[in-house]
C-alpha cells in the first residue's frame, strides 16, 4: 500500500487560493470591487458584506460606485468604509457612495509589497505545517505496519515535492502581486 497525498495537495491548493483571495483585497492603482470584500455593514442587526446590500460598479479605472438597495443604510456604508483601512474618504450624495482611488504613493506601494510578502510567508508556513501533518501521518502508518520502509521513503519524498511545488507557487503569486502594485 502506498501513501495518498491527494488530501494534503488539496489543502495546499486551498492555501494558495486563500492567499490569492486575500491579495484581491489589497488596493493597487486601479479601482476594484474586491477591495471592499472585507467590509461589512449592519443590516437589520446582522453584519452583511457590501455586495449583499448594494450594487458595486466600476465606471472607470479610478472610481467605484456603491448604490445600496435601500438608501436608509447609506450612512452605515459610509461609516464602515471610513473605518476600514482603505484610506479613502467616501463621498455620499444621498443616493450612492462614490470612492475615488488616488494613485498610490511610492511609500504606500512599498508598504503593500511588505504586506504581501508577510502574507506569502504565512501561506508558506501553512503549507509547511501541512507537510508536517502528512509526515506524522506517514509515521503513524509505518507504525501500524501499513507502510513499508520503502513506502515511507517514497511518501516522504512525494510530500516534500508537493511542499516545494506549492512554496514555489506562493512565491510566484507574491511576485505577481508585487509587480502589479509597483507598476501603477
Amino acid at each position: 500500500m502506498s501513501f495518498d497525498t491527494k488530501n494534503y495537495e488539496s489543502k495546499m491548493k486551498k492555501t494558495v487560493e486563500v492567499l490569492e483571495s486575500e491579495f484581491g483585497t489589497i488596493r493597487v492603482g486601479r479601482a476594484s470591487a474586491k477591495v471592499l470584500d472585507k467590509i461589512t455593514v449592519p443590516y437589520y442587526g446582522t453584519p452583511t458584506s457590501l455586495d449583499g446590500v448594494a450594487t458595486i460598479k466600476t465606471p472607470d479605472a479610478k472610481t467605484l460606485i456603491i448604490q445600496p438597495w435601500e438608501t436608509s443604510i447609506l450612512k452605515e456604508i459610509e461609516k464602515a468604509i471610513a473605518a476600514s483601512d482603505l484610506g479613502i474618504t467616501p463621498q455620499n450624495d444621498g443616493k450612492m457612495i462614490r470612492l475615488s482611488f488616488p494613485p498610490l504613493t511610492e511609500e504606500r506601494r512599498k508598504e503593500y509589497t511588505k504586506k504581501t510578502a508577510k502574507m506569502g510567508e504565512e501561506a508558506k508556513v501553512a503549507v509547511r505545517n501541512l507537510r508536517r501533518d502528512a509526515n506524522e501521518d506517514i509515521k503513524k502508518q509505518k507504525k501500524d505496519g501499513s507502510l513499508t520502509e520503502d513506502d515511507v521513503k517514497l511518501a516522504e519524498k512525494a510530500v516534500q515535492d508537493l511542499t516545494d511545488k506549492y512554496v514555489k507557487i506562493i512565491d510566484e503569486v507574491v511576485a505577481k502581486k508585487n509587480k502589479e502594485i509597483m507598476e501603477f
